[in-house]
């Protein structure tokens, strides 16, 4: 019921929101209804919108909810480089956010071309190259 949770992609999407919500933390309290605000919404849409794809009628859908997840993931990119533009104190966390969200970005294109290059109606059906193992 819940294969989402199974796929790497979505894993790795709830770990930059943890580290979203944990830079932000930082920075000045006159952001809370700004830049705080749009960082951590954009890093929740990623994974959201890769779980919601996954539970749709097929893979079509999904191949859609995972190029919105792509476009979230690009705004997060430009409010991090904003941030760091801004001096806000993001000391080595800039450049490791940005290195977990390139890695997302092209985990979500192999899936999305697999996706599309494949006729599986279903998640629950697709190939195991991009869900988790047992590790």
């Amino acid at each position: 019921m819940n294969q989402y949770r199974n796929l790497r992609v979505w894993q790795q999407s709830m770990d930059l929101v943890e580290a979203v919500y944990e830079l932000t933390d930082s920075f000045p309290d006159s952001e809370k209804f700004g830049l705080i605000s749009q960082m951590r919404r954009s890093a929740v849409s990623i994974p959201s919108n890769i779980a919601e794809g996954a539970r749709r009628n097929g893979h079509r859908e999904f191949h859609h909810f995972l190029g919105i997840a792509k476009g979230s993931l690009a705004e997060l990119e430009t409010q991090l480089e904003i941030s760091s533009r801004l001096k806000f104190k993001l000391d080595g966390d800039y450049e490791a956010l940005l290195t977990l969200s390139d890695s997302l970005g092209r985990m979500i294109s192999k899936l999305q071309s697999s996706i599309k290059a494949s006729d599986y109606p279903n998640i629950s059906e697709a190939p195991e190259f991009y869900k988790r193992g047992d590790d």
